[in-house]
C-alpha cells in the first residue's frame, strides 16, 4: 500500500479554544483545553477525546470490515469508549482506553465467532496499534 497523508489544520479561536479543519472533510470541530486543567473550557471537544473517539471510531471501522470478510450477520454495533488520563511520572498520559462495543447478531450460534472477530478487530486497529496507551476490550453480544 502507497503511504496516506491525512491533513489537518489548527486556528486558536480565543482563549482555549480553536477549530480543527481538514481540506479533506465537510466540516469543521472546535477543540479547546478540557476542565480539569487551568482555564479548561467545559462542553467542548479536547485532544483527550478525540483520542479517545479515534480509538473507538477506528475499532468500530476495522470490525465492519472483518465482519464483512466473515461473513458475520448482525443486527446493530455500538461502541462506548472511557479514556483514562492519569499523571506517571511528571506527565500526563491517557494510561488506558476501556472500549465496550456491545453487538447484537442474528444468531445465537454466532457468538463465540463474533467474539472473537471484535477481538480481531480491536488487535488489527492501526490507532491502537499506534499509540502506548492500552487498549482493554469488554464486549456485549447479544442475540
Amino acid at each position: 500500500m502507497e503511504p496516506h497523508y491525512y491533513n489537518v489544520n489548527l486556528v486558536w479561536k480565543s482563549e482555549r479554544t480553536g477549530t480543527l479543519t481538514s481540506p479533506e472533510l465537510k466540516a469543521g470541530i472546535e477543540v479547546a483545553t478540557p476542565p480539569p486543567f487551568p482555564k479548561g473550557i467545559e462542553g467542548v471537544w479536547s485532544p483527550e477525546h478525540l483520542l479517545t473517539a479515534s480509538v473507538n471510531s477506528c475499532f468500530m471501522t476495522t470490525f465492519l470490515a472483518i465482519a464483512e470478510n466473515s461473513r458475520l450477520e448482525f443486527d446493530s454495533f455500538g461502541c462506548s469508549a472511557k479514556g483514562k488520563l492519569e499523571q506517571v511520572e511528571g506527565k500526563f498520559l491517557m494510561t488506558e482506553i476501556e472500549l465496550i462495543p456491545v453487538l447484537k447478531i442474528k444468531k445465537e450460534a454466532d457468538k463465540e465467532r463474533a467474539e472473537r472477530i471484535l477481538q480481531k478487530s480491536e488487535a488489527a486497529c492501526l490507532i491502537s496499534n499506534s499509540i502506548k496507551t492500552k487498549v482493554h476490550l469488554s464486549t456485549v453480544i447479544t442475540y
